[in-house]
């Protein structure tokens, strides 16, 4: 970054491998029911569905977080909305990109998660921070329910 060029949104992406075919994968995160038990510890409702407004729950974070879907096109890729507490834009909200890329001939999904839309401030990057912190998670957790059929969140965070 040149002196001239002002820093002005933060975004972080994660990434992680799974052992399960891309559609597999992909239905894990659409799919509530199979979300609630792995990521959303207090019930997710509504399939991510293009349009979709659902809603999340999380012990650790109560309360139902509406999340809009503002693309989805399986098993490819998932696009969400949902409010971010300093972000940067307008609407209050940041988006999330989920990209699910098979790998070793299909056998294995690279699952890439991409969030931003958060101030270059501190508050800003303490939303960030957190919020990459919550993906990383939700990534190990969902490698862990599909290869394994165990809840990792259960009993971690409360």
């Amino acid at each position: 970054m040149s002196g001239e060029e002002q820093l002005r949104e933060l975004r972080f992406t994660v990434s992680g491998r799974v052992t399960r075919p891309r559609s597999e994968v992909y239905e894990a995160v659409a799919d509530p029911e199979q979300l609630s038990r792995y990521f959303t510890t207090g019930g997710a409702q509504g399939r991510l569905e293009m349009g979709a407004v659902v809603t999340w729950d999380f012990h650790d974070f109560p309360g139902r977080f509406p999340v809009t879907v503002v693309e989805a096109d399986p098993p490819r890729r998932l696009v969400i909305r949902w409010a971010g507490q300093a972000a940067s834009d307008a609407s209050g909200q940041t988006t999330t990109t989920f990209g699910f890329e098979p790998i070793d001939d299909g056998a294995r999904t690279l699952v890439t998660i991409t969030e931003s839309s958060w101030q270059p401030t501190e508050a800003g990057a303490k939303s960030a921070f957190g919020n990459c912190e919550g993906w990383t998670g939700m990534l190990a957790a969902l490698k862990v329910w599909l290869e394994h059929g165990i809840n990792l969140r259960e009993g971690f965070y409360a």
